[in-house]
């Protein structure tokens, strides 16, 4: 499992999304969305702006990364 450190409380899914490179362009992630590719904390998320916080899990395409509070 991969970790994503993100500097501030929360981030918003479609920014994790490019951040863990699981898109390109922050386009890609409404189709993926759709089609119920993407699952937060093991449920299937359909929502772009979610806010995610440290601790949670998103995976997509059987790949998942845990959201980690950036070291200062």
């Amino acid at each position: 499992m991969k970790e994503i450190e993100i500097r501030d409380d929360a981030i918003r899914l479609g920014q994790l999304l490019k951040l863990a490179d699981f898109i390109d362009h922050g386009s890609e992630a409404k189709e993926l969305l759709l089609q119920g590719q993407v699952q937060v904390n093991g449920e299937v998320e359909t929502r772009r702006g979610r806010q995610l916080v440290v601790g949670e899990t998103v995976t997509v395409h059987g790949q998942t990364v845990v959201i980690a509070a950036r070291e200062l």
